[in-house]
């Protein structure tokens, strides 16, 4: 076992397309989405213990440090059958916002499983890993990977792309919160009233083919019952878009929202220009791409 502590990224995402398919017959829903990963980061430290726990610490205290934290659970699925003998101290140095819909969490579970197969000496291929990860969330396989990939089923099933050209972001996450399951209710019960045949749900098939996303592609399902659960969160769009983003988009289920832009330059004239309401955090950031994705958090 390692004497030497490991200390990794967790990168955030967003999605540039997210469309939601149905609701399934086990309650879930299929999805068709491009994710992308971004520098906006949290930071993994992990340690060796000398006893088989799994210690988490950190720097957010209204963050849970629990059983019921995806860190640990990352952990204890890892340490299961494994590594039942060996144990670790684990710091997580929180900057991604949490329920944002930035895939902080899933992404803090993916860097926990790579640390500890290094810091354990555990012989595992990339596969073991996808199929652990899978076990944890949706959208965790993704940060086994990063760059630009389309997710489709629950989202776990990914099919790498050619990473997006580099794009610079401004991230502005609002007071407002959208619980995820409120989401896909409210989505699930505007499709069933509307009056129009060609419902919510239905329609939102996405492209065969993602072999070019542009502004114009940039579309996400939730942002009509976000916008009705959480005004807010509209505002937040506005307000990026008025300071000069090319595009702005809901991040996931909410309740962040990012606008994109093509330079640094236009990202820093809309950070003096953006509107912010109390309590708003901006967050400034760009695209990472695979090649530089898995030069900071190689698998082995």
């Amino acid at each position: 076992m390692s004497d030497v502590t490991i200390t990794l990224p967790a990168f955030a995402k967003i999605n540039l397309t997210l469309r939601v398919l149905g609701k399934r017959a086990d309650g879930y829903h299929d999805l068709d989405t491009i994710f992308q990963t971004i520098s906006l980061q949290d930071t993994i430290e992990i340690s060796p213990l000398d006893q088989p726990h799994i210690i988490l610490s950190c720097n957010d205290r209204s963050l849970s440090v629990g059983e019921d934290n995806l860190v640990i659970r990352a952990a204890r699925t890892l340490q299961d059958g494994r590594a039942s003998s060996k144990g670790a101290r684990i710091h997580l140095e929180k900057r991604i916002p949490v329920q944002a819909g930035l895939g902080g969490g899933s992404s803090d579970a993916a860097v926990t499983l790579i640390g500890l197969a290094r810091l354990w000496d555990l012989s595992l291929a990339r596969e073991d890993l996808v199929t652990i990860a899978s076990q944890l969330g949706a959208d965790v396989p993704l940060f086994l990977s990063g760059g630009t990939a389309r997710g489709t089923g629950s989202g776990d099933k990914l099919e790498l792309l050619a990473d997006w050209s580099e794009k610079f972001l401004l991230i502005v996450k609002p007071n407002a919160n959208v619980n995820t399951s409120d989401a896909y209710k409210a989505l699930d019960e505007r499709s069933l009233t509307t009056h129009n045949s060609k419902t919510i749900l239905s329609t939102s098939v996405a492209k065969r083919i993602f072999d070019r996303v542009d502004f114009a592609s940039l579309t996400n399902d939730f942002e009509v019952v976000a916008f009705d659960l959480a005004p807010e969160i509209r505002r937040a769009k506005g307000a990026l878009l008025k300071a000069g983003a090319n595009a702005a988009l809901l991040a996931g289920s909410g309740s962040a929202v990012f606008g994109l832009f093509d330079s640094e330059d236009a990202q820093r004239r809309a950070i003096q220009a953006i509107e912010l309401e109390t309590g708003w955090r901006v967050f400034p950031c760009r695209t990472v791409g695979r090649s530089e994705y898995q030069a900071a958090i190689p698998l082995c």
